[in-house]
């Protein structure tokens, strides 16, 4: 018999389809990790906009300590320079095409890192911020002018809302859904009122919620139609000198005025863990100390991660 001619098989032959749906499966730490480097035809395929509709940040956090002033945070620097070689090597395969972008709550992102990653995806859609601890004023809304086209925001709380509010209303008039990870007060209320009066859904899951807030939202927001304040900490602030006190659950009035919503989603359970863990963490969730990933649920779909 004679030999058949040995065909050598290279890499670079693999199906750009096939390729495309492994790389699918990989993190982001793994997809920046080299592998565009391989061959023009691997780097072709790592460009494929099927893996940059979402730039999910969520695996990496900073190494940082805690320290006494602002910005209360000090991060280390090799951690810093990690997060800039991911968001460079990420942003220049993606080719603008990125719609949603998920940072890690535990990610202490740098205003430079902001404005980096916003001036290469002006096509966002929907943003999970990280913490506030090293973005300023300028730096958040610079990203924002920049993201027309945002719909949806999910961001911790933040001790002056009205200045970011005013600058999505000016500038991202598609803009419909908002997830609140922390203390939301009647100073919040009132800021998306005026500012948002638009919005559709709004989650304020795990979080202390003042009863006052609650019932300016429900009376005011004339659009929403979903509303999510399960496992919230219901805080009723009465006259002074008279103290606060945790409402252990909603009035009547409360459930009249949230009737003309399409889905009002409550919990408010002794029995629940996510009640009792809200609880004891006073309405401000220390979310490092549970499940990884728990902080990324929500129980409006279009919310979870």
């Amino acid at each position: 018999m004679e030999e058949s001619d040995s065909v050598a098989w290279r890499w670079e032959d693999l199906d750009a389809d096939v390729l495309v749906k492994i790389l699918q499966s990989f993190d982001i730490v793994q997809l920046t990790s080299g592998i565009a480097s391989v061959c023009s035809s691997w780097r072709m395929a790592c460009c494929d906009p099927m893996l940059w509709k979402t730039l999910d940040l969520s695996v990496m956090r900073s190494n940082f300590i805690k320290i006494p002033l602002e910005p209360y945070v000090y991060v280390d620097a090799r951690s810093d320079k990690t997060l800039t070689r991911i968001l460079k090597i990420s942003l220049s395969l993606s080719r603008g095409n990125i719609m949603t972008l998920i940072f890690h709550f535990n990610l202490y992102v740098s205003d430079d890192q902001l404005t980096y990653t916003a001036e290469r995806c002006p096509r966002l859609r929907r943003l999970v911020m990280p913490a506030w601890n090293r973005i300023k004023k300028t730096g958040i809304c610079k990203a924002i002018r920049i993201w027309r086209d945002l719909e949806s925001l999910t961001m911790p709380s933040i001790a002056n809302p009205p200045y970011l509010m005013e600058e999505i209303a000016n500038n991202c008039k598609n803009f419909s859904e908002l997830k609140v990870m922390g203390p939301f007060d009647i100073l919040f209320a009132t800021t998306i009122i005026t500012r948002l009066p638009k919005i559709k859904v709004l989650s304020l899951r795990c979080s202390m919620l003042v009863k006052d807030a609650l019932i300016s939202i429900l009376d005011n927001l004339q659009n929403l139609e979903v509303l999510n304040i399960s496992h919230c900490l219901l805080i009723e602030i009465p006259p002074p000198p008279a103290p606060r006190r945790i409402m252990e659950e909603l009035d009547q009035s409360i459930l009249e005025k949230a009737s003309q919503l399409r889905q009002f989603i409550t919990c408010m359970k002794d029995s629940c863990i996510m009640c009792q863990r809200t609880r004891n963490d006073e309405g401000l969730m220390r979310w490092y100390k549970y499940e990884e990933g728990l902080w990324k649920t929500d129980e409006v779909s279009s919310l979870s991660l």
